[in-house]
Protein backbone atom coordinates (compact mmCIF):
# COMPACT_ATOMS: atom_id res chain seq x y z
CA UNK A 1 0.00 0.00 0.00
CA UNK A 2 1.63 3.17 -1.01
CA UNK A 3 1.11 6.94 -0.17
CA UNK A 4 2.71 10.42 0.00
CA UNK A 5 3.74 10.80 3.63
CA UNK A 6 2.80 14.23 5.61
CA UNK A 7 5.05 14.99 8.85
CA UNK A 8 2.96 15.96 12.02
CA UNK A 9 4.50 18.92 13.35
CA UNK A 10 3.86 17.66 17.04
CA UNK A 11 5.29 14.04 16.80
CA UNK A 12 7.07 11.38 14.49
CA UNK A 13 4.00 10.85 12.67
CA UNK A 14 3.57 10.18 9.40
CA UNK A 15 0.34 10.53 7.75
CA UNK A 16 -0.73 9.58 4.67
CA UNK A 17 -2.05 12.99 2.39
CA UNK A 18 -2.67 10.82 -1.05
CA UNK A 19 -3.30 6.89 -1.73
CA UNK A 20 -5.05 5.61 1.08
CA UNK A 21 -7.92 7.98 2.40
CA UNK A 22 -7.13 6.81 6.02
CA UNK A 23 -3.91 6.99 7.58
CA UNK A 24 -2.05 4.13 8.23
CA UNK A 25 -1.91 4.05 12.38
CA UNK A 26 1.67 3.33 13.67
CA UNK A 27 2.13 2.30 17.46
CA UNK A 28 2.70 5.62 19.82
CA UNK A 29 6.14 4.61 22.29
CA UNK A 30 5.43 0.81 23.59
CA UNK A 31 1.54 1.36 23.11
CA UNK A 32 1.05 1.58 27.02
CA UNK A 33 2.12 4.87 28.35
CA UNK A 34 2.58 8.15 27.33
CA UNK A 35 5.73 10.26 28.11
CA UNK A 36 5.06 13.71 29.95
CA UNK A 37 4.97 16.61 27.47
CA UNK A 38 3.56 14.09 24.70
CA UNK A 39 0.63 13.27 23.10
CA UNK A 40 -0.93 10.83 20.85
CA UNK A 41 -0.88 12.54 17.49
CA UNK A 42 -3.99 11.48 14.91
CA UNK A 43 -2.20 8.99 12.95
CA UNK A 44 -0.78 7.04 16.07
CA UNK A 45 -2.57 4.62 18.77
CA UNK A 46 -2.10 2.94 21.98
CA UNK A 47 -2.93 -0.62 21.90
CA UNK A 48 -5.81 -2.39 20.60
CA UNK A 49 -7.29 -2.81 23.82
CA UNK A 50 -6.21 0.50 25.16
CA UNK A 51 -7.52 2.01 22.20
CA UNK A 52 -10.55 0.40 22.63
CA UNK A 53 -11.38 1.28 25.82
CA UNK A 54 -10.76 5.22 24.56
CA UNK A 55 -13.51 4.53 22.03
CA UNK A 56 -15.97 3.54 24.57
CA UNK A 57 -15.49 6.69 26.29
CA UNK A 58 -15.86 8.65 23.36
CA UNK A 59 -19.03 6.94 23.04
CA UNK A 60 -20.48 7.68 26.38
CA UNK A 61 -19.35 11.02 26.29
CA UNK A 62 -21.31 11.78 23.40
CA UNK A 63 -24.23 9.63 24.31
CA UNK A 64 -26.37 11.99 26.49
CA UNK A 65 -27.24 14.92 23.52
CA UNK A 66 -26.84 12.25 20.93
CA UNK A 67 -30.02 10.61 22.06
CA UNK A 68 -31.49 13.25 23.42
CA UNK A 69 -32.23 15.82 20.67
CA UNK A 70 -33.83 12.47 18.56
CA UNK A 71 -36.49 12.61 21.13
CA UNK A 72 -37.07 16.55 21.06
CA UNK A 73 -36.94 16.25 17.13
CA UNK A 74 -39.56 13.23 16.85
CA UNK A 75 -37.47 10.78 15.22
CA UNK A 76 -35.92 7.75 16.52
CA UNK A 77 -33.04 7.71 18.79
CA UNK A 78 -31.68 4.19 18.11
CA UNK A 79 -31.51 5.22 14.28
CA UNK A 80 -29.56 8.05 15.39
CA UNK A 81 -27.30 6.32 17.61
CA UNK A 82 -26.62 4.16 14.53
CA UNK A 83 -26.42 6.63 12.48
CA UNK A 84 -23.99 8.61 14.47
CA UNK A 85 -21.31 5.87 14.46
CA UNK A 86 -21.83 5.54 10.36
CA UNK A 87 -21.39 8.87 10.39
CA UNK A 88 -18.10 9.18 12.53
CA UNK A 89 -16.54 6.81 10.19
CA UNK A 90 -17.32 8.61 7.28
CA UNK A 91 -16.19 11.90 8.26
CA UNK A 92 -13.00 10.14 9.04
CA UNK A 93 -12.80 9.10 5.31
CA UNK A 94 -13.72 11.94 4.33
CA UNK A 95 -10.82 14.34 6.50
CA UNK A 96 -8.37 11.75 5.61
CA UNK A 97 -8.35 10.86 9.08
CA UNK A 98 -6.20 14.03 10.37
CA UNK A 99 -9.19 15.72 12.50
CA UNK A 100 -10.15 13.62 15.44
CA UNK A 101 -14.20 14.05 15.43
CA UNK A 102 -17.40 11.86 16.29
CA UNK A 103 -20.21 13.36 14.97
CA UNK A 104 -23.72 13.26 17.15
CA UNK A 105 -26.55 14.82 16.60
CA UNK A 106 -26.81 18.17 16.45
CA UNK A 107 -28.54 21.24 17.88
CA UNK A 108 -28.76 23.17 14.97
CA UNK A 109 -32.33 22.47 13.65
CA UNK A 110 -34.54 21.63 17.03
CA UNK A 111 -35.82 25.25 16.79
CA UNK A 112 -36.89 24.40 12.99
CA UNK A 113 -38.25 21.19 13.69
CA UNK A 114 -40.06 22.35 16.52
CA UNK A 115 -41.88 24.71 14.00
CA UNK A 116 -42.20 21.94 11.58
CA UNK A 117 -43.81 20.17 14.10
CA UNK A 118 -46.08 22.69 15.12
CA UNK A 119 -47.41 23.18 11.73
CA UNK A 120 -48.06 19.73 11.42
CA UNK A 121 -45.48 18.68 9.31
CA UNK A 122 -44.46 14.69 9.47
CA UNK A 123 -41.46 13.05 10.19
CA UNK A 124 -40.84 12.56 6.48
CA UNK A 125 -40.76 16.67 6.08
CA UNK A 126 -38.42 16.35 9.11
CA UNK A 127 -35.93 14.17 7.27
CA UNK A 128 -36.06 15.65 4.33
CA UNK A 129 -36.30 19.79 5.27
CA UNK A 130 -32.64 18.16 7.20
CA UNK A 131 -31.06 16.35 3.96
CA UNK A 132 -31.31 19.75 1.63
CA UNK A 133 -29.64 21.49 4.89
CA UNK A 134 -26.69 19.00 4.97
CA UNK A 135 -26.82 19.53 1.31
CA UNK A 136 -25.93 23.11 1.25
CA UNK A 137 -23.46 22.58 3.97
CA UNK A 138 -21.42 19.94 1.71
CA UNK A 139 -22.31 22.76 -0.88
CA UNK A 140 -20.34 25.09 0.77
CA UNK A 141 -17.61 23.01 2.25
CA UNK A 142 -17.02 21.83 -0.92
CA UNK A 143 -16.42 25.59 -2.07
CA UNK A 144 -14.79 26.44 1.00
CA UNK A 145 -12.47 23.86 0.06
CA UNK A 146 -11.10 25.01 -3.71
CA UNK A 147 -12.10 28.70 -2.73
CA UNK A 148 -10.85 29.48 1.03
CA UNK A 149 -13.00 30.16 3.44
CA UNK A 150 -13.09 33.95 3.57
CA UNK A 151 -15.85 34.54 1.61
CA UNK A 152 -18.13 32.39 3.64
CA UNK A 153 -16.72 34.36 7.09
CA UNK A 154 -17.42 37.58 5.09
CA UNK A 155 -20.80 36.68 4.50
CA UNK A 156 -21.25 35.54 8.37
CA UNK A 157 -18.90 37.27 10.26
CA UNK A 158 -19.31 36.67 14.09
CA UNK A 159 -21.72 38.86 14.83
CA UNK A 160 -24.22 37.40 12.43
CA UNK A 161 -23.35 33.52 13.86
CA UNK A 162 -23.42 34.52 17.43
CA UNK A 163 -26.95 36.22 16.67
CA UNK A 164 -28.50 33.23 14.73
CA UNK A 165 -27.27 30.59 17.55
CA UNK A 166 -28.58 32.97 20.28
CA UNK A 167 -32.11 32.75 18.52
CA UNK A 168 -32.11 29.44 17.67
CA UNK A 169 -32.03 28.37 21.33
CA UNK A 170 -34.40 31.18 22.78
CA UNK A 171 -36.25 30.58 20.60
CA UNK A 172 -37.20 26.75 22.02
CA UNK A 173 -37.92 28.42 25.67
CA UNK A 174 -41.98 27.92 24.81
CA UNK A 175 -41.24 24.28 23.70
CA UNK A 176 -39.48 23.80 27.36
CA UNK A 177 -43.05 25.72 29.14
CA UNK A 178 -45.26 24.70 26.87
CA UNK A 179 -44.68 20.87 25.96
CA UNK A 180 -41.84 19.17 28.42
CA UNK A 181 -42.21 20.98 31.90
CA UNK A 182 -45.98 20.72 32.46
CA UNK A 183 -45.45 16.71 31.92
CA UNK A 184 -44.07 16.58 35.32
CA UNK A 185 -43.18 19.77 36.87
CA UNK A 186 -41.21 18.58 40.32
CA UNK A 187 -39.28 15.85 38.49
CA UNK A 188 -38.43 18.67 35.54
CA UNK A 189 -37.65 20.90 38.43
CA UNK A 190 -35.14 18.50 40.53
CA UNK A 191 -33.88 17.11 37.20
CA UNK A 192 -32.49 20.72 36.27
CA UNK A 193 -30.89 21.34 39.37
CA UNK A 194 -29.43 18.05 39.48
CA UNK A 195 -27.84 18.60 36.17
CA UNK A 196 -26.18 22.38 36.87
CA UNK A 197 -25.01 20.72 40.35
CA UNK A 198 -23.19 18.12 38.44
CA UNK A 199 -22.20 19.71 35.72
CA UNK A 200 -20.29 22.23 38.40
CA UNK A 201 -19.72 19.97 41.04
CA UNK A 202 -18.13 17.11 39.43
CA UNK A 203 -14.80 17.47 37.85
CA UNK A 204 -13.12 15.64 34.35
CA UNK A 205 -14.55 13.18 32.57
CA UNK A 206 -17.84 12.95 34.86
CA UNK A 207 -18.35 16.71 34.45
CA UNK A 208 -18.26 15.93 30.65
CA UNK A 209 -21.29 13.36 30.59
CA UNK A 210 -23.55 15.46 33.47
CA UNK A 211 -26.29 15.19 30.78
CA UNK A 212 -25.97 11.28 30.59
CA UNK A 213 -25.61 11.46 34.74
CA UNK A 214 -28.57 13.52 35.32
CA UNK A 215 -30.74 11.84 32.32
CA UNK A 216 -30.34 8.64 34.66
CA UNK A 217 -31.24 10.27 37.70
CA UNK A 218 -34.14 11.28 36.55
CA UNK A 219 -35.11 7.97 34.94
CA UNK A 220 -34.43 6.35 38.34
CA UNK A 221 -36.18 9.29 40.18
CA UNK A 222 -39.32 8.83 38.45
CA UNK A 223 -39.51 5.12 38.59
CA UNK A 224 -38.99 5.37 42.33
CA UNK A 225 -42.14 8.14 42.45
CA UNK A 226 -44.46 5.44 40.34
CA UNK A 227 -43.31 3.42 43.44
CA UNK A 228 -44.18 5.16 46.18
CA UNK A 229 -46.94 7.54 44.72
CA UNK A 230 -48.21 6.40 41.90
CA UNK A 231 -49.48 7.82 39.12
CA UNK A 232 -49.85 11.67 37.97
CA UNK A 233 -52.45 13.06 36.32
CA UNK A 234 -50.82 15.56 33.40
CA UNK A 235 -50.18 16.22 30.12
CA UNK A 236 -49.09 13.33 28.36
CA UNK A 237 -46.91 13.97 25.20
CA UNK A 238 -47.77 10.46 23.77
CA UNK A 239 -52.02 11.38 23.30
CA UNK A 240 -51.86 14.98 23.57
CA UNK A 241 -54.26 15.14 26.50
CA UNK A 242 -54.18 15.03 30.27
CA UNK A 243 -54.29 11.86 31.07
CA UNK A 244 -53.47 9.83 34.28
CA UNK A 245 -50.28 7.98 33.70
CA UNK A 246 -46.90 6.36 35.13
CA UNK A 247 -44.41 8.73 34.63
CA UNK A 248 -42.10 5.38 32.91
CA UNK A 249 -44.18 3.08 30.94
CA UNK A 250 -42.16 0.06 29.68
CA UNK A 251 -44.61 -1.49 27.62
CA UNK A 252 -42.32 -1.24 24.31
CA UNK A 253 -39.12 -1.91 26.29
CA UNK A 254 -40.52 -5.54 27.53
CA UNK A 255 -41.98 -6.26 24.10
CA UNK A 256 -38.70 -5.13 22.01
CA UNK A 257 -35.99 -7.69 20.76
CA UNK A 258 -32.74 -7.40 21.62
CA UNK A 259 -31.24 -7.41 18.38
CA UNK A 260 -32.19 -5.98 14.94
CA UNK A 261 -32.67 -3.01 13.14
CA UNK A 262 -34.91 0.30 14.42
CA UNK A 263 -38.44 0.07 13.26
CA UNK A 264 -39.54 1.24 10.55
CA UNK A 265 -41.69 3.74 10.79
CA UNK A 266 -45.59 3.63 11.17
CA UNK A 267 -46.77 6.92 12.25
CA UNK A 268 -50.67 6.05 12.38
CA UNK A 269 -49.82 3.82 15.16
CA UNK A 270 -46.88 6.32 16.56
CA UNK A 271 -43.13 4.35 15.53
CA UNK A 272 -41.41 6.45 14.19
CA UNK A 273 -38.41 4.66 12.42
CA UNK A 274 -36.21 4.13 8.92
CA UNK A 275 -38.32 5.67 6.75
CA UNK A 276 -37.70 8.20 3.41
CA UNK A 277 -37.57 11.30 3.67
CA UNK A 278 -40.10 13.78 1.47
CA UNK A 279 -39.63 17.33 0.97
CA UNK A 280 -41.34 20.69 1.77
CA UNK A 281 -40.41 24.14 0.55
CA UNK A 282 -41.77 25.74 3.19
CA UNK A 283 -40.19 23.24 5.69
CA UNK A 284 -37.04 23.53 4.18
CA UNK A 285 -36.54 27.24 4.73
CA UNK A 286 -37.47 26.64 8.33
CA UNK A 287 -34.32 24.74 9.28
CA UNK A 288 -32.01 26.73 6.57
CA UNK A 289 -30.77 29.01 9.59
CA UNK A 290 -29.56 25.32 11.37
CA UNK A 291 -26.54 25.27 8.60
CA UNK A 292 -24.83 28.93 9.41
CA UNK A 293 -25.27 27.15 12.87
CA UNK A 294 -23.03 23.68 11.90
CA UNK A 295 -20.46 26.23 10.04
CA UNK A 296 -19.81 27.97 13.42
CA UNK A 297 -19.92 24.16 14.97
CA UNK A 298 -17.48 22.46 12.78
CA UNK A 299 -15.38 25.94 12.24
CA UNK A 300 -14.71 26.06 15.70
CA UNK A 301 -13.89 22.50 16.61
CA UNK A 302 -11.43 22.61 13.81
CA UNK A 303 -9.87 25.46 15.17
CA UNK A 304 -9.46 23.83 18.76
CA UNK A 305 -8.08 20.48 17.60
CA UNK A 306 -5.49 22.24 15.65
CA UNK A 307 -4.89 24.22 18.56
CA UNK A 308 -4.48 21.08 20.85
CA UNK A 309 -2.85 19.40 18.08
CA UNK A 310 0.05 21.41 16.93
CA UNK A 311 -1.07 20.73 13.33
CA UNK A 312 -2.40 22.95 10.35
CA UNK A 313 -5.77 21.74 10.10
CA UNK A 314 -7.04 24.97 7.72
CA UNK A 315 -6.85 22.99 4.57
CA UNK A 316 -9.17 20.30 5.99
CA UNK A 317 -11.51 23.28 7.13
CA UNK A 318 -13.71 22.79 3.77
CA UNK A 319 -13.43 19.21 4.21
CA UNK A 320 -14.54 18.86 7.50
CA UNK A 321 -17.83 20.96 6.13
CA UNK A 322 -18.48 18.99 3.32
CA UNK A 323 -17.77 16.10 5.73
CA UNK A 324 -20.47 16.56 8.37
CA UNK A 325 -23.02 18.23 5.46
CA UNK A 326 -23.18 14.74 3.57
CA UNK A 327 -23.25 12.73 6.59
CA UNK A 328 -26.14 14.54 7.88
CA UNK A 329 -27.65 14.14 4.47
CA UNK A 330 -26.88 10.56 4.32
CA UNK A 331 -28.44 10.23 7.91
CA UNK A 332 -31.67 11.78 7.02
CA UNK A 333 -32.15 9.96 3.85
CA UNK A 334 -32.59 6.71 5.98
CA UNK A 335 -34.51 9.00 8.98
CA UNK A 336 -31.74 9.95 11.14
CA UNK A 337 -31.04 12.85 12.73
CA UNK A 338 -29.05 15.76 11.73
CA UNK A 339 -24.95 15.18 12.69
CA UNK A 340 -22.62 17.87 14.01
CA UNK A 341 -18.91 17.63 15.60
CA UNK A 342 -18.65 17.17 19.08
CA UNK A 343 -16.81 19.05 21.67
CA UNK A 344 -17.62 16.84 24.78
CA UNK A 345 -15.26 14.56 23.02
CA UNK A 346 -12.59 17.48 22.30
CA UNK A 347 -12.55 17.27 26.54
CA UNK A 348 -11.51 13.72 26.72
CA UNK A 349 -8.81 14.45 23.68
CA UNK A 350 -7.47 17.01 26.46
CA UNK A 351 -7.81 14.81 29.45
CA UNK A 352 -6.47 11.83 28.04
CA UNK A 353 -3.93 13.60 25.38
CA UNK A 354 -5.35 10.73 23.15
CA UNK A 355 -6.06 12.78 19.98
CA UNK A 356 -5.81 8.83 17.41
CA UNK A 357 -8.20 9.32 15.29
CA UNK A 358 -8.07 5.44 15.89
CA UNK A 359 -9.94 5.75 19.16
CA UNK A 360 -12.74 7.52 16.94
CA UNK A 361 -13.21 4.76 14.40
CA UNK A 362 -14.03 1.98 17.18
CA UNK A 363 -16.54 4.85 19.08
CA UNK A 364 -18.24 4.41 15.40
CA UNK A 365 -18.48 1.04 15.39
CA UNK A 366 -19.34 0.64 19.21
CA UNK A 367 -22.15 3.15 18.41
CA UNK A 368 -23.55 1.15 15.29
CA UNK A 369 -23.23 -1.74 17.01
CA UNK A 370 -25.55 0.07 20.09
CA UNK A 371 -27.88 0.94 17.06
CA UNK A 372 -28.60 -2.83 16.68
CA UNK A 373 -30.51 -3.08 19.55
CA UNK A 374 -34.05 -2.75 19.66
CA UNK A 375 -34.89 -3.00 23.01
CA UNK A 376 -31.86 -0.12 24.02
CA UNK A 377 -33.98 2.37 21.45
CA UNK A 378 -36.74 1.54 23.63
CA UNK A 379 -35.55 2.41 26.57
CA UNK A 380 -34.65 5.48 25.02
CA UNK A 381 -37.74 6.50 23.85
CA UNK A 382 -39.51 6.00 26.89
CA UNK A 383 -37.77 8.33 29.01
CA UNK A 384 -40.23 10.55 30.64
CA UNK A 385 -41.19 13.91 29.76
CA UNK A 386 -40.29 15.19 33.34
CA UNK A 387 -36.84 14.17 33.05
CA UNK A 388 -36.73 15.96 29.54
CA UNK A 389 -37.89 18.87 30.67
CA UNK A 390 -35.08 19.49 33.46
CA UNK A 391 -32.72 18.32 30.70
CA UNK A 392 -33.96 21.05 27.88
CA UNK A 393 -34.37 23.88 29.89
CA UNK A 394 -30.67 24.03 30.25
CA UNK A 395 -29.85 22.84 27.00
CA UNK A 396 -32.22 25.23 25.51
CA UNK A 397 -30.16 28.02 27.39
CA UNK A 398 -26.57 27.16 26.83
CA UNK A 399 -27.51 27.01 23.13
CA UNK A 400 -28.61 30.94 23.35
CA UNK A 401 -25.71 31.79 25.34
CA UNK A 402 -23.20 30.55 22.98
CA UNK A 403 -24.17 32.73 20.76
CA UNK A 404 -22.93 35.59 23.18
CA UNK A 405 -20.11 33.01 23.87
CA UNK A 406 -18.85 33.77 20.08
CA UNK A 407 -19.65 37.76 20.27
CA UNK A 408 -17.48 37.79 23.21
CA UNK A 409 -14.64 35.85 22.10
CA UNK A 410 -14.09 37.72 18.80
CA UNK A 411 -14.84 40.89 20.50
CA UNK A 412 -17.88 41.95 19.10
CA UNK A 413 -18.39 45.84 19.10
CA UNK A 414 -22.21 46.91 20.26
CA UNK A 415 -21.61 50.26 20.95
CA UNK A 416 -21.41 50.69 17.17
CA UNK A 417 -25.12 51.16 15.87
CA UNK A 418 -23.85 48.74 12.66
CA UNK A 419 -23.74 46.09 15.16
CA UNK A 420 -26.52 46.49 17.52
CA UNK A 421 -29.71 47.75 14.99
CA UNK A 422 -29.87 45.09 12.87
CA UNK A 423 -29.13 42.28 15.40
CA UNK A 424 -31.50 43.68 17.67
CA UNK A 425 -34.43 43.49 15.48
CA UNK A 426 -33.35 40.26 14.20
CA UNK A 427 -33.24 38.61 18.00
CA UNK A 428 -36.80 39.97 18.79
CA UNK A 429 -38.52 38.58 15.26
CA UNK A 430 -36.53 35.16 15.88
CA UNK A 431 -36.90 34.19 19.39
CA UNK A 432 -40.92 36.40 19.53
CA UNK A 433 -41.38 33.27 16.69
CA UNK A 434 -43.23 36.90 15.06
CA UNK A 435 -44.43 35.66 11.71
CA UNK A 436 -44.86 37.44 7.87
CA UNK A 437 -47.52 36.31 5.98
CA UNK A 438 -47.53 36.18 2.29
CA UNK A 439 -50.58 34.09 1.23
CA UNK A 440 -52.70 31.09 3.03
CA UNK A 441 -49.99 28.53 2.04
CA UNK A 442 -46.67 30.41 2.62
CA UNK A 443 -45.07 32.22 5.36
CA UNK A 444 -41.57 33.35 7.27
CA UNK A 445 -41.62 33.39 10.95
CA UNK A 446 -39.16 32.48 13.89
CA UNK A 447 -36.16 31.46 13.29
CA UNK A 448 -36.05 31.60 9.50
CA UNK A 449 -37.38 35.51 9.37
CA UNK A 450 -35.27 36.25 12.20
CA UNK A 451 -31.84 34.87 10.47
CA UNK A 452 -32.94 36.73 7.13
CA UNK A 453 -33.41 39.56 8.93
CA UNK A 454 -30.16 39.52 10.71
CA UNK A 455 -28.03 38.87 7.39
CA UNK A 456 -29.88 40.82 5.21
CA UNK A 457 -29.78 43.77 7.42
CA UNK A 458 -26.61 43.37 8.65
CA UNK A 459 -25.12 43.80 5.21
CA UNK A 460 -27.63 46.55 3.96
CA UNK A 461 -26.39 48.74 7.44
CA UNK A 462 -22.62 48.13 6.53
CA UNK A 463 -23.40 48.91 3.01
CA UNK A 464 -25.32 52.18 4.28
CA UNK A 465 -22.72 53.06 7.11
CA UNK A 466 -19.30 52.86 4.23
CA UNK A 467 -21.23 56.42 2.77
CA UNK A 468 -21.08 57.47 6.69
CA UNK A 469 -17.83 59.30 7.94
CA UNK A 470 -18.63 58.98 11.33
CA UNK A 471 -19.43 55.34 11.68
CA UNK A 472 -16.58 54.96 9.11
CA UNK A 473 -14.56 56.27 11.95
CA UNK A 474 -16.02 53.01 14.33
CA UNK A 475 -15.76 50.49 11.30
CA UNK A 476 -11.85 50.25 10.29
CA UNK A 477 -10.55 48.83 7.06
CA UNK A 478 -10.67 44.81 7.48
CA UNK A 479 -7.65 44.06 5.13
CA UNK A 480 -5.30 46.34 7.47
CA UNK A 481 -2.94 44.45 9.64
CA UNK A 482 -4.54 43.42 13.22
CA UNK A 483 -7.87 45.66 12.23
CA UNK A 484 -10.90 44.58 12.70
CA UNK A 485 -14.12 43.41 10.43
CA UNK A 486 -17.02 45.20 9.12
CA UNK A 487 -19.08 45.59 11.98
CA UNK A 488 -16.24 45.65 14.59
CA UNK A 489 -15.17 42.26 15.23
CA UNK A 490 -12.55 40.18 14.36
CA UNK A 491 -13.18 37.75 11.77
CA UNK A 492 -12.29 34.43 12.82
CA UNK A 493 -14.81 30.95 13.10
CA UNK A 494 -16.73 30.87 15.78
CA UNK A 495 -16.83 28.28 18.74
CA UNK A 496 -19.35 25.28 18.70
CA UNK A 497 -22.49 24.62 20.08
CA UNK A 498 -22.56 21.39 21.37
Amino acid sequence: MFCELEHTQRSDTFLCTKGPIMPIWTLHGDGKNIRPGEVVAPGERLSWGRTIGLGSQHVVSMFGATFVFPIIMGLNPQLAVMMSGFCTLFFLLVVKGRIPSYLGTSAAFVGGIAAIRAQGGTSAEVTGAILVSGLVLAAIGIAIHFLGGRVVFKVLPPVVTGAVVMLIGFNLAPVVAGLYWPQDQWVALIVMVALIVMSIALRGFMARIAIFLALIFGYVLSWILDRVSGTITSYDAGTGQITEHFRVNWDSVQSASWFGLPPFSDEANGIVGIHAPSFSLTFIILVLPGVIALIAENAGHVKAVAEMTGDDLDPYMGRALAGDGFATAIASSVGGSPTTTYAENIGVMAATRVYSTAAYAVAGIVAMMLGFSPKFGAVISATPGGVLGGITVVLYGMIGLLGAKIWKENGVDFGNPLNLMPIAAGLIIGIGDTALKFSDTFSLSGIALGTIVVIGMYHLCQFIGSKNPELNAKNPEPNKPDSKAPGGEREEPAPQLT
